[in-house]
């Protein structure tokens, strides 16, 4: 899988800070299809997937796949060593083409698995107003207050990273941005087929190649062969 994107892009950390991008990725394999063992990597494999680390969404689903968050300068190409079933031991196996789903992602999540906003994202205005004042809060946040026309006052706290685009005086509308996004990533994804092939049925392709060439060459030589009797004949 490739995630690219412009080297050197920064993000905006926990913290606040200009940090490398991050990228993570994920695989969604047909059933019976699962992550190859370690002791069956190749070396050129190992060399590929040096500093990725794999992990299945489950127990029970060990067919999906799931990577990151890892350098994105580093990883902007992953590599997934995957296993296919057998279906000499598995009756709901076939030789055949079946689907896989591939995403990738650039950059830190917008919410966190709480449910709460990162300070990867854009806040908004809870409600519609003026804004009345903008407050330093703890470990570096600002605190947005907005007086709305019956003198209620409602407040957002905004992280340290993104950065506000309303002043004291400004009017907004609920839902407006208080922020820019800082959000520089994205999330793309793909529906692909993979094939699962028989070798042997390869074998038996490429005997079957190589007989109809042998056997195309030596009807250009059995003609070659009966012009020059022919021509024989003639003189």
């Amino acid at each position: 899988m490739k995630i690219p994107y412009p080297e050197g892009t920064q993000e905006i950390g926990a913290d606040g800070s200009a940090v490398p991008l991050q990228v993570g990725a994920v695989v969604m394999l047909p059933d019976g299809f699962t992550l190859a063992p370690q002791d069956r990597w190749t070396d050129e494999i190992k060399e590929e997937t040096e500093g990725v680390f794999f992990s299945q969404y489950s127990d029970d689903q060990p067919n999906i796949l799931l990577v990151g968050p890892i350098p994105g300068d580093e990883h902007q190409e992953i590599v997934f060593p995957v296993l296919s079933p057998d279906p000499a031991t598995d009756s709901n196996i076939h030789f055949g083409k079946y689907q896989i789903h591939v995403g990738g992602n650039r950059g830190r999540g917008q919410v966190y698995p709480t449910g709460e906003k990162s300070n990867n994202t854009v806040y908004t205005a809870p409600a519609a107003g003026t804004v009345a004042a903008v407050d330093a809060g703890d470990n570096g946040s600002t605190i947005v207050s907005i007086k709305a026309a019956d003198g209620s006052t409602s407040t957002e706290t905004v992280p340290v990273g993104p950065e506000l685009i309303v002043s004291v005086g400004d009017s907004v509308e609920a839902g407006a941005p208080l922020t820019n996004d800082p959000n520089v990533g994205g999330f793309g994804q793909i529906d692909t087929e993979i094939v699962l092939q028989n070798p042997v049925r390869i074998y038996g392709l490429l005997a079957f190649f190589a007989a109809v060439a042998l056997a195309q060459i030596m009807l250009v030589l059995k003609k070659r062969q009966i012009e020059k009797v022919q021509a024989a004949e003639g003189i």
